[in-house]
């Protein structure tokens, strides 16, 4: 629990709730008796993270274990830093109040690009070396999981470790021979020599990294005994892997502030400009049963009184039907919703329809990604203006009225043309509409157009192209706006400036650490947030440190080129994604995982749908 001296604090900022901790369902030990200590990191803010589906797992189950103790930590709103830097109060854990600085282990989830200027900012907050050289005991050792350790490389002076991959496992293993070393007095060299022989831990340091005269990586080279290449761990069958019965109930309102129960992981679908898609593979499902069973204990054990079933495409789950009668014959009684934040435009049907709407009756949200077919094959969507028009048909006649479109653009061998038929596919949703007998009476319909800038990430089929220049997304999405004809129709657009920096450390090497390290000094942080980022400071930060943002952004590269992260092994063979990339020129799609196996190596991990008799 929090002591005086950050209780004395709290009168002075916006949201007291974000720092006090004594929550329901925390975990509180005696730190006298446990072995290692485990400071959970978000690099955002309580609402934000505190809706991390990853950290609720991770956190109860390394409690489960009686000599580790896993607390929680935040990164403040800049009102609470501002205070804790002039009262002298580092960063602490919420559970004990602790300064993570007394923590064995500081662990950081990387869920964004742009949270990165945030870790070295609580690093530092915490009176903690910001470079990993620096840190020479075997406490204080940072280490980081999460998507965005799929190229770690911008942040390889500053974390000890990665974890690739699911966490489950592999996080327990490293715990328990930090513990046998920490008992042992080792040192942390040694440590981190015996550390990378495990599969799914990568540590930078054993890794030495050279450059050709166009700047292009020449050579990525082990050493000290560490593997020449990385590979992910998975958890095979996921009715086995760890999952809580109960979450810590929020004090404040958060970003999903509901129960929440993981379905599957994965994707069929090979959308190639999503890196989820592929960084999760194989496809696994949860069983009826098990995920019945969860939701039920974690509503008994938290109050809420709302259902999120969570994956990255809900209604792929095989059993979907079955899943939600089961779940209806309970939730219906107690009141409880049931929300599929992720829907297939191709997979909404009326009998689906009818049992979600039962219980909540909000927006529905589809991605189409595209405009037009043509573009729509080039990213592999493999979903049709039909579709789309179908599953709105069966939603307005279902009572629903109001329909959110999710679209990139800057795709590649994207036209105006293309960015026009987001507005004209906007258009023929509204005619849907006003054109069925059956739409809800003295209602009118409302369709959100959302454009995203699109952004090349690792481990996908377009982690070879180039991002379009800033000039060229505001373009577009000035034609965007200019091409839609309706007020029925809302357009919105993520800012192409952050995205820039997003693609700059999606696809970055070590080079990048000396920026974030200068952007560090000049007080960059909650880049994610519009209020705080600014690309002239940026700009001037990558002028001041010689590197060219542009080289890592908008720069398209060759499929012989050693990229950043080809050490790193998340299964999925790179000649498949080369040619998935050449099959995007050709506009040609590729089936889905169920319907034809394409052979993209996730094979190796002997799991979920890879695994399946068809």
């Amino acid at each position: 629990m929090i002591n005086n001296r950050i209780e004395k604090l709290l009168s002075n900022v916006q949201k007291p709730g974000r720092y006090v901790g004594g929550e329901i369902n925390s975990i509180i030990k005696q730190k006298d008796e446990v072995d290692v200590r485990f400071a959970f990191c978000f690099p955002d803010i309580y609402e934000v993270g505190m809706s991390h589906l990853g950290m609720k797992i991770l956190y109860s189950q390394l409690n489960q274990v009686p000599f580790i103790w896993c607390e929680r930590v935040f990164a403040p709103w800049v009102d609470m830093e501002e205070q804790m830097r002039q009262n002298d109060v580092p960063l602490y854990a919420l559970e004990s109040g602790d300064s993570i600085a007394d923590f064995d282990i500081i662990g950081f989830t990387l869920q964004y690009e742009l949270s990165f200027t945030n870790i070295l900012n609580m690093l530092d907050l915490a009176g903690i070396p910001l470079k990993s050289k620096d840190r020479h005991s075997l406490s204080q050792l940072v280490v980081a999981g999460g998507p965005c350790t799929c190229n770690s490389e911008p942040l390889a002076d500053f974390i000890d470790l990665f974890f690739i991959g699911e966490g489950e496992e592999v996080d327990l293993e490293v715990i328990d021979l930090y513990r046998k070393y920490k008992k042992e007095n080792r040192s942390k060299q040694e440590f981190l020599i015996e550390v990378s022989k495990i599969q799914g831990v990568y540590v930078p340091s054993l890794y030495d990294v050279t450059y050709n005269e166009d700047n292009t990586i020449k050579s990525v080279t082990p050493k000290c005994g560490a593997p020449a290449t990385v590979k992910k761990r998975i958890m095979t069958n996921i009715d086995n892997s760890y999952y809580p019965e109960k979450f810590v109930v929020p004090l404040i309102e958060i970003v999903h502030d509901r129960a929440v129960a993981e379905v599957l992981r994965g994707c069929i679908r090979g959308c190639r400009f999503c890196q989820a898609g592929f960084i999760y593979r194989p496809f696994r499902e949860k069983s009826v049963d098990v995920i019945d069973r969860q939701c039920h204990a974690l509503c008994d054990n938290t109050g809420y009184d709302e259902i999120s079933l969570s994956s990255l495409s809900t209604n792929d789950y095989s059993k979907i039907d079955e899943l939600l009668d089961k779940l209806l014959l309970w939730t219906n009684k107690e009141k409880t919703g049931i929300s599929l934040p992720s829907l297939r435009v191709d997979s909404f049907s009326t009998e689906l329809m009818n049992k979600i709407k039962s219980v909540r009756r909000s927006g529905l949200t589809f991605a189409p990604e595209a405009g037009t077919q043509r573009l729509r094959d080039v990213i592999n969507k493999n979903v049709s203006e039909d579709d789309l028009l179908k599953t709105v048909t069966t939603a307005f006649k279902g009572g629903w009225t109001t329909i959110k479109l999710y679209f990139m653009i800057g795709l590649p061998t994207e036209t105006l043309e293309d960015i026009a038929g987001i507005a004209e596919l906007g258009q023929k949703v509204v005619d849907t509409f006003y054109n069925n007998p059956d739409k809800p009476r003295g209602k009118s319909v409302k369709v959100t157009v959302s454009a995203s800038s699109f952004v090349p990430k690792p481990f996908t089929p377009f982690q070879w192209e180039p991002q379009d220049t800033i000039e060229m997304l505001q373009k577009k999405q000035r034609h965007l706006v200019s091409s839609v004809k309706t007020r029925k129709i809302q357009a919105n657009w993520h800012d192409a400036d952050t995205s820039f920096l997003e693609a700059v450390f999606a696809r970055g090497d070590r080079r990048l650490c000396d920026v974030l390290l200068e952007a560090h000094k000049s007080g960059c942080k909650m880049d994610g947030w519009q209020a705080f980022f600014s690309l002239p400071k940026w700009i001037e930060i990558f002028k001041k440190c010689n590197v060219d943002p542009a080289f890592y952004a908008n720069r398209r590269r060759s499929f012989d080129e050693i990229l950043p992260w080809d050490h790193i092994d998340y299964g999925i063979k790179k000649s498949f994604l080369i040619n998935e990339c050449k099959k995007a020129y050709e506009n040609v799609t590729t089936p889905n995982c169920r319907e034809k196996c394409s052979s993209c190596g996730a094979a190796c991990f002997k799991g979920g749908i890879c695994s399946e008799k068809r």
